[in-house]
């Protein structure tokens, strides 16, 4: 018993740090409701246009690498088709004409914000990002624009999409921070199955064995603690 006490000690002291971490770390997570965390009540609610009649999804794009997915649908006063291939690429063009759909420039990404965020219209800077080294807060290879509103939330519009790709408000980032130290990934923070967190699980499992044994020698202590006491104070008396 006192050996299983002692190794129960040392691996306690062990692990302290983690669980303490794990524990702060989830407490902040939970903080909040996850649409909140993921900036959806930054979106405004836009009714669905319908297409006019006769359009059909797949009708303009040529080519010898076929797309994976069409979709067309109203941008603005236009029938947009996009052509989404395997590798990520997109393509999109006006129905009408077949003409390609110029990129999205700093003009046109602060105008889609505009539209479609809450508070959109106080814009403080706009920043691109080619999707060679992606924001932080957003970790994605994709071109992008990076418009920070006035509250100090990211809202990433894409260049070749023309879409909101996503909103990383300043919660969403202490969110993501936390989550990293949570699953012990702090690079991608997408692994959640890694060497450390393993090792740690496995080392605070091994600390519940060793200390369930101990739960069995602290009772037998506190049954027989009464009648210890109770000769001591007969011995007294006589």
């Amino acid at each position: 018993m006192r050996l299983l006490a002692r190794f129960h000690i040392w691996l306690s002291w062990l692990i302290a740090a983690p669980l303490l971490l794990w524990t702060i770390s989830g407490l902040v997570m939970a903080a909040k409701p996850v649409e909140e965390t993921r900036g959806d009540s930054y979106r405004k609610t836009a009714q669905e246009r319908p297409l006019p009649p006769g359009w059909l999804a797949a009708q303009l794009i040529e080519g010898e690498d076929r797309p994976v997915e069409m979709r067309t649908r109203m941008q603005g006063n236009s029938v947009v088709t996009s052509a989404i291939y395997s590798d990520g690429k997109i393509e999109r063009y006006f129905a009408r004409s077949g003409e390609p759909v110029p990129e999205i420039d700093m003009a046109a990404a602060r105008t889609i914000v505009a539209m479609h965020i809450k508070g959109g219209d106080r814009i403080d800077s706009v920043t691109f990002y080619d999707g060679k080294n992606p924001p932080s807060d957003l970790r994605r290879a994709i071109p992008v624009w990076q418009v920070t509103l006035a509250d100090g939330t990211h809202v990433y519009v894409g260049r070749e999409s023309g879409a909101i790709e996503a909103i990383r408000t300043r919660w969403w980032r202490i969110y993501d921070t936390f989550r990293g130290l949570h699953i012990m990934d702090v690079q991608t923070r997408e692994d959640s199955i890694n060497a450390v967190l393993v090792a740690i699980t496995a080392l605070t499992l091994l600390m519940v064995l060793l200390g369930a044994p101990l739960l069995f020698r602290r009772h037998r202590v506190s049954k027989t603690a009464p009648a210890t006491a109770e000769r001591t104070h007969d011995g007294a008396e006589a």
